[in-house]
């Protein structure tokens, strides 16, 4: 079969790794793709909100299957095109992906289908919004309502901190159209888990739990960012409390959002925050989490296409979807700067030397090739995992890898997986 994979970026090539061992795919496509990418698959250069190239693409090359990584194209609706043609498509709709695209209508829908999460108030105007925040104090969440990369969520610790996130987002336009309105929510305290599932629609399978590090220094200090890092298990996910989750929240919006009228098949994430053993959800992303993807998929056993054919045809429930025993960290490299401003074309040195590491994957986010150099190419640019019997020899395994890797300004944190190791 042949496969199109949609996206450049780490989580995308973890697809494409885990695609290249099924014995049933015979070529794998991505656009725009990357470096590491374009080592396993055939890059092209299409748009990815171009969707009329891109179907024309999928018939010209009888592509059998499209997998699409990021949420942008999933927010504009390239589900729908492709559905449409009747082409194999593994996403949800339009519709489905406004859990993700739109915060306040994500928070609405779990009001109206008694979903646990935070109280908040929603504000299209910034007095208004600053008032609220004066009234009710710190600490306090702000969150554009659209779409901002991963870093449209500001947790603010005082009152000060919050105003300047609203007139960041509301009057700065940091974010552009997603700053139209915000989300102002009550600070959750807890532990932070990734939950992600595979659903068709009616069946809905669990992956591998996992937890990631949004912020960008040692000791979750410093700005948001797309995630530097995750490791898979989770230990604070029991298997009593991965069905507490499935059951309050999983469950609850797909069979709301069939309530609505609108079939959510795809892949459903639930960023969780847990106290006291009761989940919230903080955020729902209807897509593959990132860098999550990376240390989940490197302990899946089940070949990848096969969940995605069952997922497209309806036909989960007939699949056994099996995890290795394993644990994997992954460790994100970024550059200076990075999540602000940031360089681009340092070279990389010692992925070769990484290569003899068994166990050791690095994803390629943010590469590209200048002549014969590979070069940083994006604020994220590498993703070391490793796969081993248990999260600390796992964790030890990545770091000792990293240490043979170099570009200049490179950083990273050094304490990926130490929540799970100091549980």
């Amino acid at each position: 079969m042949k496969v199109l994979i949609v996206g450049g970026g780490g989580r995308e090539h973890a697809i494409a790794w885990k695609l290249s061992q099924s014995q049933k795919v015979d070529k794998i496509y991505c656009t725009p793709g990357n470096a590491g990418i374009a080592e396993i698959a055939e890059c092209i250069e299409v748009a990815s909100d171009d969707f009329g190239a891109l179907l024309d693409f999928v018939k010209y090359e009888w592509i059998d299957l499209t997998i699409v990584g990021p949420e942008d194209p999933l927010s504009k609706g390239i589900v729908d095109v492709f559905e449409k043609e009747g082409r194999r498509i593994v996403g949800p709709t339009k519709a489905a992906t406004m859990l993700e695209s739109s915060k306040v209508f994500a928070k609405d829908f779990m009001k109206r289908h008694r979903i646990p999460t935070a109280e908040y108030k929603v504000f299209s105007s910034y007095i208004h919004a600053e008032d609220y925040v004066r009234m009710v104090g710190a600490p306090i969440v702000v969150k554009a309502d659209g779409l901002a990369a991963g870093k449209g969520v500001i947790v603010a610790s005082t009152v000060d901190d919050a105003i300047d996130a609203l007139r960041l987002i509301m009057k700065d336009r940091a974010f552009g159209n997603a700053g139209d309105k915000v989300v102002v929510e009550k600070c959750l305290r807890g532990e932070e888990a990734s939950f992600m599932v595979f659903t068709d629609g009616e069946t809905i399978v669990p992956m591998g739990s996992s937890q990631d590090h949004k912020r960008v220094f040692d000791g979750d200090n410093g700005p948001n960012t797309g995630g530097m890092g995750a490791y898979s298990p989770a230990p604070i996910i029991t298997p009593q409390f991965e069905k507490e989750i499935i059951d309050t929240i999983m469950r609850p919006v797909i069979d709301g959002m069939k309530s609505e009228g609108v079939k959510f098949r795809g892949i459903l994430y639930a960023g969780l925050m847990i106290d006291n053993g009761k989940p919230s959800v903080l955020e729902f992303n209807c897509r593959l989490g990132d860098p999550e993807t990376q240390p989940v998929l490197s302990r899946l056993s089940t070949d990848l296409l096969d969940i995605c054919l069952a997922l497209t045809d309806g036909k989960l429930s007939e699949l056994d979807v099996q995890w290795k025993q394993e644990a994997a960290v992954c460790v994100v490299l970024a550059s200076k700067g990075y999540p602000g401003k940031y360089n681009k074309g340092e070279i990389i040195t010692g992925l070769d030397a990484v290569k003899k590491i068994d166990g050791v994957t690095v994803f390629h986010a943010g590469t590209a090739f200048n002549g014969n150099n590979l070069v940083t190419n994006g604020g994220r640019v590498l993703g070391v995992t490793a796969l081993s019997s248990d999260i600390r020899s796992a964790k030890s395994k990545a770091y000792k890898a990293i240490d043979l890797i170099s570009f200049s300004g490179m950083h990273y944190r050094r304490d990926i997986a130490d929540r799970a190791l100091n549980r």
